[in-house]
């Protein structure tokens, strides 16, 4: 083992850790006064919920052992037998090490999903619907990519860092999950202003902080590789922030410091699949594309379709993951990292984007059908839905007895 290799998956889990509070903020800064704390505490509660379920059962299923390249076993139940010697997937940092470092990948998943429902989900139903998404949707599919003998690596498709295992499908989860709630009452009379700009900067700066952990650290070793995970990472971010200010400056005159901050973020979706994969200068087209991308994907699903994903978390997740996934079985090359068997179709082989299609539809479908089965097992306990009175209130009073900023009680009804 490396202790260089295992200090630096360490740090990087600790950077991976700090996205979820970064979210938090993010998210909090978007949404109006009365429901701060709600939307905040939904990231809250998983940063405990995924740890417990990770350590007890998650990290099992997910890479313990193999059934027909879906789910894994319950032979490391409670991490009995996860120690400090090298596991199967790395042997330069110890089984622990790995482990804690996918904990956090399993924490800042789920958590994404919770933009596309505030205002309206109870939080007892949101916390169950968490806890049932992790085990449905995220350990399979965290072992069908990157688990021993799973089915898409199987295939071919190639996911550096959460392409598919977090951003496709947490942001396809959180479309079906808005999809079913329903639109927030008053939603296509009212204008929901963005209630702390400051807070949503530094959210989105604590997430680009935390990603270059996220990314670079899935080599899982201070190498070479991770180097350049690091460097297309930002890249990418940075192209798409800057694209992201040019397409304001064409709609509406004038670059905002919200559009800035939503580029950034979903450069770092867009590049996460390829980060270990794609060329440098990829990633300069990867984030100047995702960010058009997704603005007009937000624009028909928003506007055209009439679906109220709050936050954007489909449009910037779930689109940028889609566009990430596609942009890696272009630009991929075997010879940056041998894991993609064939190079992408820029480069004259249509194998490697045949396989990251096939991964995308697959995921898409995966989570879809899995977070039906979810919503409709929670509704035998609770409904999904806060009533009318509670959503007037805002969620902070009706769910939590508590406000973020009780002096300016009354304003937001």
């Amino acid at each position: 083992m490396n202790t260089g290799d295992t200090a630096f998956v360490l740090l990087s889990a600790a950077f991976v850790f700090f996205m979820t509070p970064g979210l938090a903020f993010f998210y909090g800064g978007l949404v109006r006064r009365k429901n701060v704390c709600n939307t905040m505490m939904a990231c809250v509660s998983i940063m405990g919920l995924s740890v417990v379920m990770w350590a007890l059962f998650g990290y099992s299923l997910a890479f313990g052992g193999n059934h027909l390249g879906i789910i894994g076993d319950f032979r490391w139940f409670g991490l009995n037998g996860v120690g400090m010697d090298a596991g199967p997937y790395a042997d330069n940092i110890p089984h622990l090490v790995f482990c804690a470092f996918q904990m956090m990948f399993a924490m800042i998943t789920p958590a994404l999903i919770t933009g596309s429902l505030v205002g309206r989900m109870k939080f007892k139903a949101l916390f169950l619907f968490t806890a049932l998404w992790s085990l449905i949707v995220y350990y399979p599919l965290a072992h069908m990519v990157w688990g021993e003998g799973g089915f898409l690596a199987g295939i071919g498709s190639v996911d550096f860092a959460g392409g598919n295992v977090v951003h496709i499908s947490s942001g396809v989860s959180a479309l079906v999950l808005a999809i079913l709630l329903g639109k927030r009452r008053g939603y296509e009379h009212t204008t929901y202003r963005i209630h702390n700009i400051p807070f949503v900067v530094l959210g989105a700066s604590m997430l680009w902080f935390g990603w270059f952990g996220f990314n670079a650290g899935s080599a899982l070793a201070a190498d070479g590789l991770a180097a350049h995970a690091f460097m297309t990472s930002g890249i990418s971010a940075a192209s798409a922030l800057l694209s992201w200010m040019l397409i304001d400056v064409i709609k509406n005159g004038r670059p905002t410091l919200v559009g800035a901050s939503t580029g950034l973020v979903v450069g770092l979706v867009a590049i996460t699949p390829g980060a270990g994969f794609v060329p440098i200068w990829a990633s300069f087209i990867i984030g100047f594309l995702v960010s058009p991308i997704c603005y007009c994907g937000v624009a028909i699903v928003k506007k055209k379709l009439k679906i109220d994903d709050a936050l954007d978390a489909f449009g910037c997740h779930g689109i940028g993951g889609i566009w990430g996934g596609i942009a890696t079985g272009l630009f991929a090359q075997s010879s940056i990292n041998d894991t993609a068997r064939w190079n992408g179709l820029f480069f004259g082989d249509a194998r490697l984007f045949g396989a990251q299609l096939a991964g995308i539809v697959i995921t898409i479908l995966f989570a879809v059908i899995d977070t039906l089965i979810c919503v409709a097992i929670i509704r035998i306990f609770t409904p999904l839905r806060v009533d009318q009175k509670e959503e007037q209130i805002g969620l902070d009073l009706s769910q939590h007895g508590e406000s973020a900023y009780p002096s300016f009680n009354g304003l937001d009804q």
